[in-house]
């Protein structure tokens, strides 16, 4: 049995922020080994829009959950959420102090507070059926679906996410259960304390980064990426912002100059919905990056 002396460091914060980079200097300061939690590096194909840790950055520091999947697996927050809790387990057999660090807001939150996953399995009909209306009709159906038969997931889920909305539709359809009511059923049991630290900035520092590290994504070439990723475009990992949005220049939908302009627009949309979400956590410790010092104090 682990003793309450270990301790689970989640540091969360909008896209952008440089959750990276502060959980690097966490990890080396407390000789430890970082989890991710972003959905999106999970994937090795994803190694521009997603802005995963650079090569540098990973031999720097142990990760997890970085690069170990394709975006032709699939892959679920249930699966995650099992996976993710023995890796704890095994890692806080030699470790003391554990660094969690994504922007995936339900990802975080389930390895956070311990939220177990009760969803059954669903057979894959449901899932096809939906896709197919979303397809025809598109987001928007989805969104007044969910609104309709299950209004507390709708009002806290990313409505512009089309993987989440049919992910609860797919459960609702499947078990006549709203998606909401599997989601607060259960807590782990756990030996261990989680210390929840929340990075902020001013906002407009915030919109310069992410304009700069959009810039930067088209330099390395962005394009190219999305381009021998095509084939997998209606898997979840590629609906998502940067992928989208050049997706749809590559169908010539829309012109280079639109793409980049929507990515930065989209980027500052995504950063304001995770900042609003963390906000609804009241046991966060915020901190502007920089400020380093002060987080190796609240971990100590």
């Amino acid at each position: 049995m682990l003793k309450m002396s270990k301790k689970l460091i989640v540091i969360q914060g909008p896209t952008g922020i440089g959750k990276t980079k502060v959980a690097i200097l966490l990890a080396k300061r407390f000789e430890t080994e970082i989890i991710s939690t972003d959905s999106r590096q999970f994937y090795k194909e994803l190694l521009i829009g997603a802005a995963p840790p650079s090569k540098k950055q990973l031999l720097e520091v142990k990760h997890h959950f970085i690069h170990n999947l394709s975006v032709n697996e699939d892959y679920n927050i249930g699966k995650f959420s099992n996976e993710c809790e023995k890796k704890i387990y095994e890692l806080f057999k030699q470790r003391n102090k554990l660094i969690t660090v994504g922007g995936s807001g339900m990802y975080t939150e389930t390895i956070a507070n311990g939220l177990l996953d009760n969803i059954p399995d669903i057979d894959i009909s449901f899932k096809k059926n939906i896709m197919s209306k979303y397809k025809t009709y598109g987001i928007k159906f989805l969104q007044e679906e969910l609104e309709k038969h299950d209004k507390n997931y709708f009002n806290i889920v990313d409505k512009k996410n089309p993987h989440r909305l049919i992910r609860a539709l797919e459960v609702f359809y499947a078990t006549g259960n709203p998606f909401s009511s599997y989601r607060k059923k259960q807590k782990r049991k756990r030996n261990f304390t989680v210390l929840k630290i929340g990075l902020i900035d001013d906002r407009e520092t915030l919109y310069n980064k992410l304009d700069s590290r959009v810039d930067s994504m088209f330099e390395k070439g962005l394009i190219d990426e999305v381009q021998k990723l095509l084939k997998y475009r209606n898997k979840n990992a590629l609906k998502s912002v940067g992928y989208t949005e050049v997706i749809n220049y590559l169908d010539n939908k829309i012109s280079l100059e639109e793409t980049i302009k929507l990515i930065k627009q989209n980027s500052r949309r995504l950063a304001k919905r995770q900042i609003t979400w963390m906000k609804r956590n009241k046991d966060i410790l915020y901190f502007n990056p920089k400020e380093l010092e002060k987080i190796y104090k609240a971990i100590e």
